[in-house]
C-alpha cells in the first residue's frame, strides 16, 4: 500500500515555515509497512490544491493533507476540496457547535470568522477535532482514502492517531523497521564507497546516506511479511554496516556526537574541561546542551585574544609570538592550561574561522585542535591540524565536532 502526503500553505513555499508534518506522518506510516511515495508542498491556491490532489488519488490508496484548514482568506484548503469533489459547501452544525464550545471554554466568544471551520463538502465525513477548532475530514475518491487535517503539528498527530493509523493498521502488505548509524570523520563519497554493494538500489535491505552538518547517517530500512523477519535482516545488516565503518560510527538514532562522549566520559568516570579561541566556547555549549552533562563536565575558557590565553590558561607568551596563536605549540599549550583544575581531559581550539585573518601560511578553515589528559603525575597533549571548508559558521561547527571526536576515539581506547 502506498501513501502520498500534501502540505499546503504559502509559508511553506516560502520557507518560513519548516514542514514538520510530513516526515511524522511517514515515519508513522512505514511503522505499519505503508510505503509513502512522495511529499508534496502546494501553495494556498485551489487550482495547485486540486491538482495535487488528482494527482496523489490516481498514484495511491491513501492520501493525507494538512493546512488550509483555517478561518482566514487564505485557508482555501476546503474550497479546493469542494471543487475537486464538485460539491457544494454545507453548514456542519455539530461542528459548529465544537467550536463555540472550544471558545467558550478559553472564556471567549467565537468571532464570526471561524464560522467558515463548520463549511464541509457535501458527503464528506467530518473528523472531531478535540485540540482545536477546525475539524478533519475523509472520503473515499476512486481506490484512495483521503484524509484532511489542520496544519498545527499538535492537533494533526493527535487526530491522525486516532483516525488514520488504526484505519491502516492491519492494510500493510509488510512491517518496515529502519535504523540510522551516525558518523563523523569522513565524507559522505568515502562512507558510501567503504558500504560498497550495500548500497545497491535493489537491495533489501536498503542502505542509504545523509548527511547534516559533517555528520553522515546511514540510513537502513527494512522490510518483510513479519516483524520478527524484518528485525532479523536489519540487525544483519546493521552489523555488515559496522564491520565496514568501525569507529566512524558514533551513535545510533537520537544519539548527538557530543551526547555520546559525555556518555563515554560519564562512563569511564572522568571529567572534560575545554580551551577555545576560534570555535567560541561552542564546544562547551554542545558538551552542555545534553542533560546531565555536569557529570562529565568541568568547565571551560574562551580565550579569544592572545593576552586571555596568557592570562587564564598559562599559554606563555614568547610562544604565541614565536609559534603564532594558531599552531600546534599554542594548541598543546591551552589543552595543558585547561588541565590545571580538576578535569581529566581537555580539548582546544585555536584557528581561523574567517571570513578574514587568513595568510598563504595559514588559510581561512585552518584549525589546531589540541588534546590533554593526565598521565601519571604528568600531562601530556597532542594536536592535529586541520583545513575546514566553507563558512564562519561551517568552520566553527566543524572544528568543535572534530575536537569532540578526537575526544571519543581517545576515550574509547
Amino acid at each position: 500500500m502506498k501513501a502520498v502526503i500534501i502540505s499546503i500553505g504559502d509559508e511553506l513555499i516560502m520557507g518560513q515555515t519548516v514542514d514538520t508534518n510530513s516526515a511524522w506522518l511517514s515515519a508513522r506510516f512505514a511503522d505499519i509497512g505503508i510505503m509513502t511515495i512522495y511529499h508534496k508542498t502546494v501553495p494556498d491556491d485551489p487550482a495547485a490544491i486540486v491538482l495535487a490532489l488528482k494527482e496523489a488519488c490516481a498514484l495511491s490508496e491513501v492520501v493525507v493533507v494538512t493546512g488550509g484548514l483555517g478561518p482566514t482568506e487564505d485557508d482555501l484548503t476546503r474550497h479546493a476540496l469542494a471543487a475537486f469533489l464538485n460539491r457544494p459547501l454545507d453548514l456542519h452544525p455539530p461542528s459548529l457547535e465544537r467550536i463555540r464550545v472550544f471558545f467558550k471554554s478559553l472564556g471567549k466568544t467565537m468571532p464570526a470568522i471561524n464560522r467558515i471551520q463548520a463549511m464541509v463538502p457535501r458527503g464528506v465525513e467530518v473528523l472531531d477535532n478535540d485540540w482545536g477548532t477546525a475539524p478533519g475530514l475523509k472520503m473515499k475518491v476512486g481506490k484512495a482514502l483521503v484524509f484532511l487535517f489542520p496544519g498545527v503539528p499538535r492537533e494533526m498527530m493527535k487526530m491522525a492517531e486516532r483516525d488514520v493509523f488504526p484505519v491502516f493498521k492491519s492494510y500493510g502488505k509488510a512491517v518496515v523497521m529502519t535504523e540510522a548509524l551516525h558518523t563523523f570523520g569522513a565524507g559522505e563519497s568515502t562512507v558510501a564507497e567503504k558500504l560498497g554493494e550495500l548500497m545497491r538500489r535493489d537491495c533489501n535491505p536498503l542502505v542509504g546516506t545523509t548527511v547534516s552538518r559533517g555528520v553522515v547517517t546511514v540510513r537502513i530500512r527494512s522490510e518483510a511479511v513479519t516483524r520478527l523477519l524484518a528485525r532479523k535482516h536489519l540487525a544483519a545488516t546493521v552489523e555488515k554496516v559496522e564491520s565496514r565503518l568501525g569507529k566512524l560510527i558514533f551513535g545510533r538514532g537520537e544519539d548527538t556526537l557530543a551526547g555520546v562522549v559525555g556518555k563515554l566520559a560519564g562512563k569511564i568516570g572522568v571529567r572534560v574541561a575545554t580551551a577555545e579561541s576560534c570555535t567560541g566556547g561552542l564546544t562547551a555549549k554542545m558538551l552542555t546542551d545534553e542533560a546531565g552533562s555536569s557529570v562529565y563536565f568541568e568547565g571551560g575558557w574562551v580565550t579569544y585574544s592572545n593576552t586571555m590565553k596568557t592570562l587564564e590558561l598559562g599559554v606563555p607568551a614568547s610562544l604565541i609570538e614565536r609559534e603564532g596563536a594558531v599552531s600546534r605549540a599554542v594548541a598543546c599549550a591551552m589543552a595543558e592550561g585547561a588541565l590545571r583544575q580538576e578535569a581529566d581531559w581537555s580539548v582546544s581550539t585555536t584557528g581561523i574561522a574567517g571570513p578574514d585573518g587568513g595568510s598563504d601560511e595559514k588559510p581561512v578553515g585552518t584549525v589546531w585542535i589540541g588534546l590533554g589528559h593526565r598521565s601519571g603525575a604528568g600531562i601530556k597533549t597532542r594536536a592535529e591540524c586541520f583545513q575546514f571548508p566553507g563558512s564562519r559558521e561551517m568552520i566553527r561547527d566543524r572544528a568543535a565536532k572534530t575536537a569532540l571526536n578526537m575526544l571519543r576515539l581517545e576515550l574509547l581506547k
